[in-house]
């Protein structure tokens, strides 16, 4: 077994075992921390098979923002663990019918010879080739069309999402510098001239008002 071949089992044993407690782990925080190391160790399988922007991608928008951005809602929500579990036997039997389904895909796609399937071994590319520059001639040539329509549907889900979030402009609460060095004490302060009150006046008030309230 040479080096490459221990660093891929090495790799696919760590993914299997992050894929497993992202399911099984109790703790929605725990299943969120081991889909990144999940997603982590699927960028270095990438990087064996010579996908170095494939990878760099997964590490930066899945992993820098995608997961950590889950990370901290999951974080921030209080979450009802105890009301998650409640369906978990009504909806055993389907989940083990996908699950099975997806088993058998994958045995048929690692079992190529077995099941007669094409051969899905690399070709032969040079030393200087760069899958970058192949993804980005394919993405300007052959798939400009879905590639323009995949970014006008992500400009339209954003404008949309923006508008149902949008509840209208708010009035800025913040003062001005320069208008407070310019006021004055005129604006400000306001001086009344009120007249005292002699005992004949009290006299004539009390007189006025009903007997109980004068009291």
């Amino acid at each position: 077994m040479d080096f490459k071949t221990f660093v891929f089992f090495f790799l696919a044993a760590i993914l299997v075992f992050a894929a497993l407690r992202v399911i099984t782990a109790r703790n929605p925080v725990h299943a969120v921390l081991n889909l990144i190391l999940a997603f982590f160790t699927a960028a270095g399988v990438w990087l064996l098979l010579q996908a170095e922007f494939l990878a760099m991608v997964l590490v930066m928008v899945y992993i820098g923002a995608v997961m950590v951005l889950f990370l901290f809602v999951v974080m921030m929500l209080d979450i009802d663990i105890d009301r998650l579990r409640q369906g978990f036997w009504r909806y055993l039997p389907l989940g083990a019918l996908v699950g099975f389904v997806m088993i058998v895909e994958m045995g048929m796609v690692l079992g190529g010879e077995f099941f007669r399937s094409p051969d899905a071994s690399l070709p032969a590319t040079p030393a200087t080739a760069s899958n970058t520059k192949e993804l980005g001639v394919l993405l300007a040539s052959e798939y400009t069309y879905p590639f323009e329509l995949t970014a006008a549907l992500l400009l339209v889900a954003i404008v949309a999402a923006v508008a149902l979030t949008f509840r209208g402009a708010k009035k800025p609460r913040n003062s001005s510098p320069e208008a407070q060095i310019r006021v004055r004490a005129a604006d400000r302060v306001r001086l009344v001239n009120m007249p005292t009150e002699t005992a004949a006046d009290e006299e004539r008030t009390s007189a006025a008002l009903p007997s109980d309230l004068a009291q």
